[in-house]
């Protein structure tokens, strides 16, 4: 049965290619709506090229852009890769299938300027230390919400992250960061002593007014509340880029700043010399017309 080949795929990203539970979600949800499209087709060699052919054109027709189809099409093309490799079948119906061609859009960051304004906005311990650790370390929101208190090292200046397929890295964290995270830890003890939740998160560093583990949408939330304040809409991955863009824009090493994001390739990390340089341009034009 098909379902059964999908949950073992499933299980190959998680055990062996150490994929994270979102990661493997969306390749789910992917899988299943294909599925799904095929209607009843329960034998895996009933797949044929026309039926990956007939289901983009269903995609195209249904309103997914072209970023979320060449995203799906990605994940069959990654399953029947993987049923390849196991035996499960003779012939790669998606081996020529080619994906839509998606325009490589720059990435939102802010400005110094912005950022500086930001800054000086009134924040408690928690938004500052969240807000700071976003800016100055690049972190991915869903390492932020898992950040382990056992991997803050304030005596070395560093934290330890693992970041998508279970990389680990380590990222220098400068002085107004420790500050913030030093004034929020005192503030965390006391929220840890006074909570009677049976969710108490004592392992995570970022913890709600209960004890428990912040989420993704508790940050996504404050972000976006930060950016009505300079009347644009940003995310916690607009503040990455921003964090990238400024690092490059001051003289970084691409390869540092690779490093520090956690890319694979460093072809991901090129985009932001793209930003830096239209960054640059637009600078020249506003001052000399």
């Amino acid at each position: 049965m098909i379902i059964q080949l999908v949950s073992d795929y499933l299980s190959y990203l998680e055990i062996e290619r150490g994929l994270s539970k979102n990661t493997i979600a969306a390749y789910k949800n992917d899988l299943y709506l294909f599925l799904e499209f095929l209607n009843g087709i329960s034998e895996i060699e009933s797949i044929k090229r026309h039926h990956l052919s007939d289901y983009i054109k269903y995609l195209g027709a249904n309103g997914h852009n072209t970023a979320t189809i060449t995203r799906k099409i990605a994940s069959i093309k990654g399953f029947f890769r993987y049923l390849c490799s196991v035996k499960e079948i003779k012939a790669n119906p998606a081996l020529s299938i080619t994906s839509p061609k998606v325009s490589k859009k720059l990435p939102k960051v802010m400005s110094t300027d912005e950022i500086e304004k930001l800054f000086k906005e009134k924040m408690d311990t928690r938004e500052l230390a969240v807000f700071e650790l976003l800016y100055t370390t690049g972190l991915r929101v869903s390492e932020l919400v898992e950040l382990d208190i056992k991997n803050i090292d304030l005596k070395n200046n560093t934290i330890r992250t693992i970041g998508k397929g279970s990389k680990e890295r380590v990222i220098p964290i400068g002085t107004k960061a420790k500050t913030a995270l030093k004034n929020y830890l005192k503030e965390r003890e006391m929220t840890l002593k006074l909570s009677n939740s049976r969710k108490k998160e004592e392992g995570k560093v970022f913890l709600n007014n209960f004890a428990e583990k912040i989420t993704r949408q508790w940050v996504y939330s404050f972000i976006r509340g930060l950016g009505d304040i300079i009347h644009k809409s940003i995310s916690p991955h607009t503040i990455r880029h921003t964090f990238a863009t400024h690092l490059l824009e001051n003289g970084a090493d691409l390869r540092v700043v690779q490093e520090l994001l956690g890319h694979a390739n460093i072809v991901t990390t090129q985009l932001y010399t793209h930003i830096s340089k239209k960054h640059l341009k637009d600078v020249y034009f506003a001052i000399n017309g």
